[in-house]
Formats: structure tokens, C-alpha cells, sequence
């Protein structure tokens, strides 16, 4: 997955607040947005968003 892609995945996340519902919005698998969020977090070097069993919310960095 490209920078821009992994971005705008980053904000359907932190629209919908859950993988599941922002994976389900773009055509993939849970797992695919699950690993692509965790990859542009570790090339920005950041923690971007606090996962919760029923939610995802923004760090102060996200």
C-alpha cells in the first residue's frame, strides 16, 4: 500500500473509528488495514491511534 493510500485508510479509521467498518468501506480485509496502519505508524515513528476492543481514538500524534 502507497503513502496516499495508507492515509486516506488512516482517515476512513478515524471516521468510522473502527478497522473493521473503515476496511469494509474500501474493499479489504481487516488484517490489510490492520497491517498497513502498523507500518505507517512505524515509518512516522509514532503511536497514531489507541485501540480499544470497541473503538479506535487519535494519539496527540494521530
Amino acid at each position: 500500500m502507497d503513502r496516499f493510500d495508507s492515509m486516506r485508510l488512516f482517515t476512513r479509521v478515524v471516521e468510522r473509528r473502527s478497522f473493521t467498518a473503515a476496511a469494509a468501506d474500501l474493499g479489504l480485509p481487516r488484517s490489510s488495514a490492520t497491517a498497513a496502519i502498523k507500518q505507517l505508524e512505524e515509518r512516522l515513528g509514532v503511536q497514531l491511534l489507541r485501540r480499544t476492543t470497541r473503538h479506535v481514538t487519535t494519539t496527540l500524534d494521530g
